[in-house]
């Protein structure tokens, strides 16, 4: 077997993926570590072990993310490859929706917005300082908590309406883009009995608003309806609801694929 090993080295967290020569995913792994070289290894390490392989069953990396760059030359005499982050989100982001061309978010520590169109380079819009360490941070002095599956625990038993403040909030007149009960200030009306829960579910929703408001003005730029969300904050279990909100408001269509936290992975593998 000659596989290829994609690995995407974030800020946070590494995510390893394995293809086999056809382009068949053989498993994904996800390791979470500060140092870019310890998660590298350690994330190798552990997909290697896992799937019962050897290094010479590897026949090249493809290196991909902000820490790709402390990496020099090949890992263990394996050919290795860096490969341009935007470049591996976009084509991540169409192998996994199926598409030709969309507007791809990496929602990542920070997050990215690319244009990507199948068999043309793809181009970087725009990107934006909201992401999953806005929601770490945030979440860490409001609920006294970083972690990730402690903040979706929170989240899902909080009420967003004890922080945020609607537009029903503060008038009675409709208008077809603006419903009485979407958020007019997000934090705008904190209770002052508001829990922990309410906080997280304050800060989840202002972090996927805030998303998917830059995604919608993304589309507009390029002519496009069609928006594929990838990165772990993809799996949010508000995101498909907030989604469904911007497809209501503005007749933009959210894909979320079923592995979108390896999005990027996939497309440095593909791409290399």
């Amino acid at each position: 077997m000659s596989i290829i090993l994609g690995i995407d080295i974030g800020g946070s967290t590494t995510k390893i993926v394995g293809l086999r020569p056809d382009g068949g995913a053989i498993a994904m792994h996800r390791v979470q570590a500060q140092d870019p070289i310890t998660s590298l290894y350690g994330a190798l390490g552990n997909f290697l072990v896992s799937n019962r392989l050897q290094l010479g069953d590897v026949g090249r990396v493809a290196l991909t993310g902000v820490g790709a760059s402390y990496v020099d030359g090949d890992i263990f005499g394996i050919p290795t490859k860096q490969v341009e982050e935007f470049a591996a989100v976009g084509a991540g982001g169409l192998a996994l929706s199926g598409l030709d061309r969309s507007v791809v978010v990496s929602m990542g520590t920070g997050t990215a917005f690319v244009w990507a169109e199948k068999g043309r380079e793809v181009r970087h819009l725009c990107g934006s300082g909201v992401g999953g360490g806005t929601l770490a941070g945030l979440c860490s002095r409001l609920c006294g908590t970083r972690e990730y599956n402690q903040i979706v625990k929170l989240a899902s038993g909080g009420d967003v309406n004890r922080v945020d403040l609607t537009v029903g909030d503060i008038t009675r007149n409709t208008h077809p883009s603006l419903p009485l009960d979407i958020t007019a200030a997000n934090f705008g009306n904190v209770s002052d009995d508001a829990t922990a829960s309410d906080f997280a579910a304050g800060v989840v929703n202002m972090v996927l608003q805030s998303i998917g408001t830059t995604a919608v003005m993304a589309c507009r730029a390029c002519g496009c309806d069609t928006v594929v969300l990838t990165g772990f904050m993809a799996k949010l279990p508000q995101a498909r609801e907030c989604c469904d909100l911007f497809t209501r408001l503005h007749a933009v269509r959210f894909i979320i694929p079923e592995n979108a936290p390896f999005a990027t992975a996939i497309g440095a593998a593909l791409t290399s």
